[in-house]
């Protein structure tokens, strides 16, 4: 039971049991496809605790005027207390209860989205499944944290498992949660963690999934279904910080990533050579605008895009690369079923629709998508 669920909308289905979810979300997968072959959601072991990431912003409460941590209420400003979310990882509510008590003993001002002042203003929690390592991002909306030696020493002081603590500087009258400008406070300034039997290094503005758990699940699943073989020439469209890249690495000749986020490309680097995967190289870049220039045919090309999708000038151009498997990993399903009409035009067929939970209590899902190309349509194309 959550007392908060109906104010803040993130938990949708938290009064529908668990298996009911999973079929909700299979059937929600065959109407946007217009096929019953989609295979039964690959669902989680439990269902509760399961967010690594976790995003909380800061307030007081009028009433009794204390510090929270609370996530905003859907469709609106107002931010409803969710320290003790039930999606959230145990460790994170833990780590956000003791910032605002801090807040309160240290006299530190939550800040105010109206007047634009006060100080603190969103923390962003990350904790590695492999090792329980915590990376803390504290945003503020002013120029410095009071008090910060003192703040970080006591929340190192209890949560030993804080690896690195980073001070995010966001000013900004916006929604984003995250500024341009950090500063470590105390460790190295990311954290790692391991999927597939490869560590990753994270950094705070790095992507890495939710649900560590369910993501090592969904890139075995998405691995499996491209078959890649060690003749085979990978490209990595939406690589990250190189999570996929890596893993494929394993089997692959070759995998060339690319990312528009420079950090990324750093991490995936840096990930690449610490897990000794040399058969890689990650570029910095615009997919689409990467695409349009590369001399090299993929044999397997792997997407996983935002949720806005891939653009129209890359799956054109990918057509015209006419690799043998594409395989499409999407947490948007409507912009993933446009996205491979130009691919289905060019004479590739789905072979197989997988679903993969990653959000429980929510209606979102993370699909997968295996395309291959007809031996007529590739013959034909050569003429």
């Amino acid at each position: 039971y959550c007392p908060v669920s109906k104010k803040c909308g993130g938990c949708a289905y938290i009064d529908v049991p668990y298996e009911e979810q999973l079929k909700m979300k299979r059937e929600e997968m065959r109407k946007i496809f217009r096929t019953k072959a989609v295979e039964p959601v690959l669902g989680m072991k439990d269902p509760y605790h399961y967010r690594h990431k976790i995003y909380a912003s800061f307030a007081r409460d009028k009433k009794t005027n204390r510090i929270y941590a609370g996530m905003y209420e859907e469709n609106s400003h107002r931010k409803v207390p969710s320290e003790m979310c039930l999606i959230q990882h145990t460790l994170a509510n833990e780590i956000l209860t003791t910032i605002c008590k801090l807040a309160e003993s240290m006299r530190i001002e939550t800040y105010d989205e109206d007047s634009g002042r006060g100080t603190l203003r969103h923390a962003y929690i990350r904790i590695s499944k492999a090792t329980n390592d915590v990376l803390l991002d504290v945003v503020i909306g002013s120029k410095g944290l009071p008090s910060s030696k003192n703040f970080v020493n006591a929340l190192v002081k209890k949560f030993p498992q804080i690896k690195t603590i980073i001070l995010n500087f966001n000013r900004a009258r916006t929604s984003m949660i995250l500024g341009k400008d950090e500063r470590v406070l105390y460790g190295p300034g990311y954290i790692t963690d391991r999927i597939g039997g490869l560590e990753f290094r994270i950094s705070s503005k790095s992507f890495y999934q939710v649900n560590p758990e369910q993501t090592e699940v969904l890139y075995c699943t998405a691995l499996s279904l491209a078959k890649i073989k060690d003749t085979d020439v990978v490209l990595d469209a939406c690589c990250g910080i190189g999570t996929i890249s890596l893993l494929a690495a394993q089997t692959a000749k070759h995998v060339i990533g690319v990312e528009i986020n420079p950090q990324a490309i750093r991490d995936a680097k840096n990930n690449a050579k610490h897990n000794k995967l040399l058969n890689t190289e990650f570029y910095a870049a615009d997919a689409a605008e990467f695409i349009q220039r590369m001399n090299i045919k993929p044999d397997v090309v792997i997407l996983d895009p935002p949720r806005s999708g891939m653009t129209l000038p890359f799956m054109h151009k990918l057509a015209q690369l006419s690799p043998d498997r594409v395989v499409y990993i999407s947490c948007n399903p409507y912009t993933q079923v446009t996205d491979i009409e130009p691919l289905k035009k060019d004479g590739y067929q789905i072979k197989k629709i997988v679903p993969v939970d990653l959000f429980g209590f929510t209606p979102h899902v993370e699909n997968i998508v295996l395309l291959t190309k007809e031996e007529k349509a590739k013959v034909y194309r050569r003429k």
